[in-house]
């Protein structure tokens, strides 16, 4: 942050730089600086995409207020249709919170590849989405048909990288979803053995905060709070809206464990 702030006071219309600057906010969990960040930054470009979803996402992040997203996203569509894949990750993840399920459909249509990123340099590829798509809905044959699939493509990226921790961790994820329990946590501990927060501060707090979703799945609550524990300690992307929204928490709420965990991180300060 102290770099981040004097690149801006030699570099002060740069926009980039107040995006790093939010980023690192978010990441520490000081939302109102990372709105007021991005409030500059749209003083300089008021009508840049990604800027305008990330100042909507603040909202989200720290009080899991998803009305500012969904109405900037609506609004940027509104005036250009063509700016939908750009939005396309914050839009699938603005669905999945919403509990959306053809918002979800409508989302994953905007992707121009065939993947979507969960978040940092974790990317899920579609038929995993569609998997937890069907989840949610309570269709158990459709969500095992979309899995499998997802297992298919995933095995590929491990066969090129089989020691690249997101892309396993991912693997955990689906195999969870297939209730293939042992192989879910095998993977999910080697994605946080191959990506300690001591090496990579960010991407490791992901991997702890994702194999945390990986046991609440197979239903191993203990190893779940032991990790979130850990995860919403330090920085990370782990934040008190997805908490409370996402449907990846929903096998532990309602445990006193997991609500403590939630109150944890609720907003102090509403001015964001």
């Amino acid at each position: 942050m102290r770099n981040l702030t004097r690149a801006v006071e030699l570099d002060p219309r740069n926009v980039f730089l107040f995006q790093q600057v939010a980023y690192s906010y978010q990441l520490l969990r000081r939302y109102p600086e990372s709105g007021a960040a991005l409030d500059r930054a749209l003083e300089i470009a008021g009508k840049d995409v990604d800027t305008r979803v990330q100042r909507a996402e603040v909202a989200f992040y720290g009080r899991a207020d998803l009305r500012p997203l969904h109405t900037t996203i609506d609004a940027i569509l509104a005036e250009d249709p063509a700016a939908a894949p750009s939005l396309a990750d914050s839009w699938v993840n603005l669905a999945l919170c919403e509990r959306d399920l053809p918002g979800i459909s409508r989302a994953l249509g905007a992707l121009t590849g065939d993947s979507f990123r969960l978040v940092n340099f974790v990317r899920v590829n579609r038929p995993f989405v569609e998997g937890l798509q069907a989840r949610m809905r309570g269709d158990t044959a459709a969500a095992r048909s979309a899995f499998t699939v997802a297992r298919m493509q995933q095995e590929e990226l491990i066969h090129v990288q089989p020691d690249y921790a997101p892309a396993l961790c991912v693997l955990g994820l689906i195999d969870a979803g297939l209730g293939r329990r042992e192989e879910a946590l095998r993977e999910g501990r080697r994605a946080v053995e191959l990506m300690p927060v001591a090496q990579d501060t960010i991407t490791g707090s992901d991997m702890l905060a994702l194999f945390a979703v990986i046991c609440a799945w197979v239903g191993d609550k203990d190893v779940a709070f032991q990790q979130l524990a850990i995860a919403t300690r330090i920085p990370g992307t782990l934040s008190y809206g997805q908490l409370k929204l996402h449907p990846f928490w929903d096998p532990l709420r309602g445990d006193p464990r997991f609500e403590e965990i939630v109150a944890s991180l609720a907003p102090q300060d509403t001015k964001q």
